[in-house]
């Protein structure tokens, strides 16, 4: 494999508007691209909007969802990647023919879709149906593997997707500054953000704090660590419907290193080159190569019944 320059983004999409946030997606892109990324990865539903649809009924949600190739936004996304010879990697809802909802990230280049990976763990809305199955595929060489958000909380899921191959995993995510029984945790005032221009720092304080990145560091370096592998974290910025979140969008490496991180409050992104040979230096290979499934396949495969609780869908406090 050679070195292979990926970028991650930030921006502050627009609900229910695809017009918009494939505007925004192609300018980061052609920006990326002209600085020499050969990848950019975007936020979770970055094209549709996230939050917003935990509103929505089954018909609504099928008005705003697309079918996965053939749907316009992923013809415009191809579109895109062909106009400025960059892979790039973006979330929307897919519908299927037979009117099943998913929330499914997306991989293409010129020459087409290279990859869909549909969510394990979707919440936002109850019309969404989970995935079913891992994703790995190929970027130039690299073997590369999505997992959603919520997929990330899950350690198995991660390990899993290493243990296909994937040497790459995107992580794109709307995360962070909601509220949880973590203490520190909570909402962030949209009046911060209104008045960031005026008074950066203490919207800085409150993006940095436990509610956002303190947190994040929490668990996002082991999983690179752990598994030996680079983490392409993108996130959004500024108002998701009536939450603020926090970027943050970074690259990671297989030491657990962030490599590069997006720290403006504008629609921006970030340019990492990776390396194959810490795959091989790092701590997580030796400990993947020393593992004895023999103790615990038994205890990690018994029977157990998945229940998935998001606090924050359960709380008014804002």
């Amino acid at each position: 494999m050679d070195n292979l320059k990926i970028s991650t983004a930030q921006f502050e999409h627009k609900s229910a508007n695809k017009a918009y946030n494939l505007a925004i997606i192609e300018r980061l892109a052609q920006e990326a691209a002209a600085q020499g990324a050969e990848v950019i990865a975007f936020h979770e539903c970055s094209i549709t909007g996230y939050t917003f649809a935990r509103n929505l009924d089954k018909q609504q949600m099928l008005a705003i969802a697309e079918l996965v190739p053939d749907g316009e936004s992923t013809q415009k996304l191809i579109s895109i990647a062909a106009k400025y010879n960059i892979t790039i990697l973006a979330g929307l809802f897919e519908k299927d023919e037979d009117d099943n909802l998913y929330k499914p990230y997306i991989c293409v280049d010129k020459n087409g879709l290279i990859a869909k990976h549909r969510k394990l763990h979707p919440f936002i809305n109850p019309h969404l149906q989970a995935g079913q199955g891992y994703t790995i595929f190929e970027i130039n060489g690299w073997k590369c593997g999505i997992l959603i958000c919520y997929d990330n909380n899950v350690i198995e899921n991660v390990r899993a997707t290493k243990l296909l191959g994937a040497d790459i995993i995107f992580m794109p995510h709307v995360t962070m500054c909601t509220p949880s029984s973590r203490p520190g945790a909570g909402f962030v005032d949209p009046q911060l953000w209104q008045n960031r221009e005026n008074d950066p720092t203490s919207l800085r304080l409150e993006f940095d704090g436990m509610k956002g990145r303190s947190w994040l560091m929490k668990w996002l370096p082991a999983r690179a660590y752990d598994n030996a592998l680079y983490v392409v974290f993108s996130n959004p910025i500024g108002m998701d419907d009536d939450q603020l979140k926090n970027g943050c969008s970074m690259i990671l490496d297989p030491f657990g290193d962030i490599l590069t991180e997006c720290r403006t409050f504008e629609d921006s992104f970030t340019i990492a080159t990776i390396t194959p040979e810490k795959l091989i230096q790092a701590g997580g290979y030796r400990y993947i190569n020393a593992r004895r499934p023999d103790l615990y396949d038994d205890i990690i495969g018994q029977q157990h019944e998945s229940q998935q609780k998001v606090v924050w869908l359960h709380t008014d406090n804002r």
